[in-house]
């Protein structure tokens, strides 16, 4: 027996039509009635699917003298399934998670604007001295990222029910991949908004700075400083809550850029998204360090905020190296 008419024949057992079996396999129908036609084979990671779907071992597939069933030993399927009530769970857990995760990211982004504010008051104004200003101005910036922290850690304890999508190779049952198209295509008009009104913010954020540099006023430029710190705040906050939504949806969906590294389907592009993401965190912290300790420094605030342009761009470039969708 040919492994089409198994196909066909473990597929009928289980009660499934074409439809079915291909949405389990996340391909067309096109394609299982291709493989039940003897027109195409399966690759070798579809047969993997294919045999932890039925429960049989890959020799009964491949070979065509074992007419007989081979059953796997075990009866649990060793591939994590998703059921819709899962998927549902998910996506709910992460829209409500997004907020949070959205406003600690734009709570860093604003976290220095108090020194930065208490340190040119002190100066210019002669309020308080520049010791306390520093003092205070550190102590509410170590109290705003602590918040953050602590708000990044209860989101991640909230999200351990779904760890393992992130690090196992994964299935979805009948109908998930269907509910989760419908959610992300009724949501991607407000994902590209999200993502227009944030990138109009950070490339407009520099104006202020440009426009009261042009006074001579160094105290005003300190001010937009912290101006332009909250736009990009703002700007992050609407990346982040559209992003974490969006990617919810394609992790269930199972595209490679989401996929666990270990068992992508692409393994060059799982690489690059690692060394990615690492050379990615260097740079933005790098750049950090670089901008607070040249502005305290030299005091020149209506100049350091080009460090984070030119860590924009290094951004990009590194984007643009490993192939990587921003």
């Amino acid at each position: 027996m040919i492994l089409a008419d198994k196909i066909i024949r473990l597929r009928k057992k289980n009660g499934w039509s074409q439809e079915e079996l291909a949405e389990k396999m996340n391909v067309s129908r096109q394609a299982v009635s291709k493989w039940e036609a003897a027109q195409t084979i399966p690759d070798l990671e579809k047969l993997m699917k294919l045999s932890s779907l039925f429960g049989v071992t890959i020799d009964y597939l491949v070979k065509d003298e074992i007419e007989d069933e081979e059953f796997t030993d075990s009866e649990e399927s060793p591939i994590k399934r998703v059921s819709l009530a899962d998927a549902h769970a998910y996506l709910a857990s992460r829209a409500h998670a997004a907020k949070k995760i959205a406003f600690a990211t734009m709570l860093c982004v604003l976290s220095p604007i108090p020194l930065i504010a208490l340190t040119a008051f002190s100066e210019y104004k002669a309020l308080m001295s520049e010791g306390t200003a520093v003092a205070i101005g550190v102590g509410v910036l170590l109290a705003v990222v602590t918040a953050a922290v602590a708000i990044f850690v209860k989101c991640g304890f909230a999200n351990a029910p779904f760890e393992f999508l992130d690090e196992v190779y994964f299935e979805t049952e009948y109908g998930v991949a269907g509910m989760v198209n419908e959610k992300k295509n009724a949501y991607r008009q407000k994902h590209s908004l999200l993502n227009t009104i944030g990138v109009c913010l950070c490339v407009a954020s520099p104006i202020p700075l440009i426009v009261v540099a042009l006074t001579l006023s160094e105290f005003y430029a300190v001010l937009m400083v912290c101006l332009l710190l909250a736009i990009v705040a703002s700007a992050v906050f609407l990346f982040v809550l559209s992003g974490v939504k969006w990617a919810s949806m394609q992790r269930l969906l199972r595209d490679p850029e989401y996929a666990p590294n270990c068992v992508c389907l692409d393994e060059k592009m799982a690489r690059n998204k690692k060394i990615c993401d690492s050379v990615e965190g260097a740079v933005w912290a790098c750049a950090a360090a670089v901008y607070f300790i040249w502005s305290f420094t030299t005091d020149a605030w209506h100049v350091t905020w080009v460090v984070w342009v030119i860590a924009a761009e290094i951004d990009g470039i590194i984007h643009a190296i490993f192939g990587q969708k921003n």
